[in-house]
C-alpha cells in the first residue's frame, strides 16, 4: 500500500570537539605571544609547529579545528603551504586563518582564492583573534557534527535496509512452491519494495474437493507490518481461526476481523482476497475485505473482476462479512494481486487507472503475463527499486 509510516533510527550522540589551535609560523616569539593570548581562555588548546616542512604532518596528527598560519617561512612560501593544506583530504576542511605583516590586497586575494578562510595582521588584537579563532572553530565543528550525523544514519539506513532483506527473505519462505502440474496450476512473483510492504499469500487443499487461495496487504510499510502478515498468513495456512468453516469466506473474513483489531496491533490492518474454490462443481466463492478485485480471464476473451466489496480487516468489530461467487470455466486464468502493481505513475504523471491495468493484462498471451506486467510497471515508474510491493499470483484452471 502506498501509505508509508517509518520509525526513527535512535539519536547517536555527537562528538565534542574541543577548540584546539595550531599555529605554524617560524619565529618563537610569536608563537609565545599568541600562546599568552589563549592561556587564560576556557576550552582553547594551543599547539606550536616552528618547522614549516612539518606542517602537513602535525596537523594531520593534531586535526586542529583552526590553523594559524604565516604566509613569510623560510624554505616553503605560505601561500603553497595553503594550497598543500587545501589538498590534503583530512585537512582540506579545516578554518585556515592566515597571517601576514601587511595588510596587502593582492595577497589577501590569492590567500583566500587558495582555500584561506580569513586573514590577520600580525600581531592581531587578542579579543578579536579568540572572537575568529572560536567563529572558524564553532564552524567546522558544526561541519564535523553534521558529518557525524550522516554517518550514523547511513549506517542506521544499512541496518535497517538488511533487516528488511532478512524479513523480506523470511516472507517468501513462507510462501507455497508453485503448482506446475494438475487441473489447478499457478505461478507467482514477490518482489519486495525497498522498505517492504505487508504482502503475503498462499494456497492449499482444505480437503478433497476444496481448494483454498489468498491474498492479503499490510498497510504501511517495514518490519512490523511484515511480521503482521506472516501472523496472518500462519492463521490461514494452518487454519487457527476455531469454529470457522475455511470453506467459507464470509466465515473466514469476519472470524479475521475479529481476531486482528487494529487497536491490538499497533494500528495495523490488512486487506485480503480470499477465495475457495469447488473443484466438483467448478464454483468459486470469494470475498474482498477492503481489497482490490481478483481478475479473472476466460477462455472467451472476457476480464471479470470477482469482487464482494467488505471493509478491511481490523477496521471496526462485529462486521458480517459478505461473499460471493462464479463458475470458472475450463482454461481460465485468475490474477490476485494487491495493488503494488498497478498503482504507479510516471515521474509527474498520473497513476495508472485499474481499468487501464485489467485491459492491459486481457491483452496479454496466455504465458509469461506476470514478467510482462513486472517489467511494464518497472518502465512505467522509471524504477527498478518499486515503490511498494510487487505480489501477484497466478491460477489456471483446466
Amino acid at each position: 500500500m502506498p501509505d508509508d509510516r517509518t520509525t526513527a533510527p535512535a539519536a547517536t550522540a555527537l562528538a565534542d570537539h574541543a577548540v584546539t589551535v595550531l599555529l605554524i609560523d617560524d619565529q618563537a616569539m610569536v608563537a609565545e605571544a599568541v600562546r599568552r593570548m589563549l592561556a587564560d581562555e576556557p576550552g582553547i588548546v594551543f599547539h606550536f609547529c616552528q618547522d614549516p616542512a612539518k606542517a602537513i604532518q602535525t596537523a594531520e596528527r593534531l586535526l586542529p579545528t583552526v590553523i594559524l598560519q604565516d604566509l613569510v617561512m623560510p624554505d616553503i612560501d605560505g601561500l603553497t603551504l595553503v594550497k598543500f593544506f587545501r589538498n590534503r583530504p583530512k585537512l582540506k576542511d579545516i578554518p585556515l586563518i592566515v597571517l601576514s605583516t601587511k595588510e596587502e590586497p593582492a595577497t589577501k586575494a590569492e590567500a583566500f582564492a587558495l582555500g584561506a578562510n580569513d586573514y590577520l595582521v600580525k600581531l592581531p588584537d587578542k579579543v578579536e583573534l579568540i572572537a575568529r579563532i572560536r567563529h572558524h572553530s564553532s564552524g567546522y565543528t558544526n561541519l564535523l557534527q553534521r558529518n557525524e550525523a550522516y554517518r550514523a544514519l547511513e549506517e542506521s539506513q544499512k541496518a535497517l535496509a538488511d533487516e528488511l532483506a532478512r524479513a523480506a527473505e523470511y516472507v517468501i519462505s513462507l510462501l507455497p512452491p508453485p503448482l506446475a502440474t494438475g487441473d489447478i496450476r499457478t505461478e507467482w512473483s514477490f518482489v519486495p519494495s525497498a522498505q517492504l510492504g505487508g504482502d503475503a499469500f498462499g494456497y492449499h487443499a482444505l480437503d478433497e474437493d476444496h481448494f483454498a487461495l489468498y491474498l492479503l496487504d499490510v498497510c504501511n510499510h517495514g518490519v512490523g507490518p511484515a511480521l503482521l502478515s506472516v501472523q496472518a498468513l500462519n492463521v490461514l495456512q494452518n487454519q487457527m481461526l476455531p469454529g470457522v468453516d475455511y470453506r467459507d469466506p464470509s466465515q473466514v473474513l469476519t472470524a479475521l476481523n475479529d481476531a486482528f483489531p487494529m487497536e491490538r496491533h499497533n494500528n495495523l490492518y490488512f486487506t485480503i482476497w480470499y477465495g475457495v474454490y469447488h473443484t466438483k462443481s467448478r464454483l468459486l466463492r470469494f470475498g474482498n475485505a477492503g481489497h482490490p478485485p481478483a481478475l479473472l480471464l476466460t477462455p472467451d476473451g472476457q476480464a471479470v473482476d470477482l469482487i464482494k466489496r467488505n471493509l478491511m480487516i481490523g477496521g471496526m468489530p462485529d462486521i458480517a462479512y459478505k461473499s460471493d461467487s462464479r463458475v470458472v470455466e475450463p482454461g481460465s486464468r485468475l490474477f490476485l494481486f494487491s495493488d503494488g502493481v498497478y498503482e504507479v505513475a510516471p515521474p509527474g504523471g498520473e497513476y495508472w487507472q485499474f481499468s487501464e491495468f485489467r485491459d492491459y493484462m486481457a491483452g496479454l498471451a496466455p504465458a509469461g503475463e506476470i514478467a510482462s506486467l513486472l517489467a511494464h510497471v518497472r518502465a512505467m515508474g522509471c524504477r527498478d527499486v518499486l515503490a511498494d510491493d510487487f505480489s501477484m499470483v497466478k491460477v489456471i484452471f483446466d
